[in-house]
């Protein structure tokens, strides 16, 4: 049996270039995120759940009067019961957890609010951006990002000896990057958080836009 090929075979395209290029904005964390927890123990799951509510309803009460939706928000976090074993085998008796967190733009309110509740303790510190900052500076950092993708691709073009280039395809994508560890200040806080009764102090962050393709040099 004989084939016949009417279509012309394909081959790849020629003179295209792949490349890619980067924007980056540092940026200063404008949100506050603190968790504060407790641990209760007794002979039986019940009694610790019980115990584990009186504490959080106590704080949620509290936590409450000073929510202002943005600025500082409540919600409740992880709360869990886990057996005690013997060594035996056997269970001897429960462990549980509970938690709070207070979150949003004022470190100051969240801190103050944090430390007027006496039924749990901080139990973890964060830091990050808010959904308007980050925003606002993926799309500072788009821009430099593609500025610096069509500056390139002109670059290689004439140095690969062609007049210019047409965009072929092309991907932006957008993360954080460098770490983002909370700062427990206790000897050097700030002037604006020094009375705060938990003294904290959001470091800087990375906002990276990566632009990727590929343009047919011309």
């Amino acid at each position: 049996m004989a084939w016949s090929q009417s279509a012309t075979p394909w081959s790849p395209p020629q003179n295209v270039l792949q490349l890619s290029a980067n924007g980056t904005i540092e940026v200063q964390q404008d949100l506050l995120s603190m968790t504060l927890t407790t641990t209760r123990d007794a002979s039986d799951a019940a009694t610790v759940q019980s115990q584990l509510k009186t504490a959080i309803d106590a704080a949620l009460t509290e936590a409450r009067k000073k929510v202002r939706p943005g600025q500082l928000d409540v919600h409740t976090g992880d709360f869990r019961l886990s057996p005690r074993y013997s060594r035996e085998g056997k269970i001897s008796g429960w462990q549980g957890t509970a938690e709070l967190v207070i979150e949003g733009r004022d470190f100051a309110g969240i801190a103050q609010t944090a430390a007027g509740i006496s039924t749990l303790s901080v139990g973890n510190v964060s830091f990050g951006l808010s959904r308007e900052q980050r925003e606002q500076v993926e799309a500072e950092a788009q821009s430099q990002a593609i500025d610096n993708f069509r500056r390139k691709a002109d670059q290689l073009a004439k140095g690969f000896g062609f007049g210019g280039y047409t965009l072929r395809e092309v991907s932006v994508n957008a993360n954080q990057s460098g770490p983002i560890r909370p700062r427990m200040m206790a000897m050097e806080a700030s002037s604006k958080m020094a009375d705060s009764p938990i003294p904290v102090e959001a470091g800087k962050t990375s906002v990276v836009v990566n632009v990727s393709g590929s343009v047919q040099l011309k």
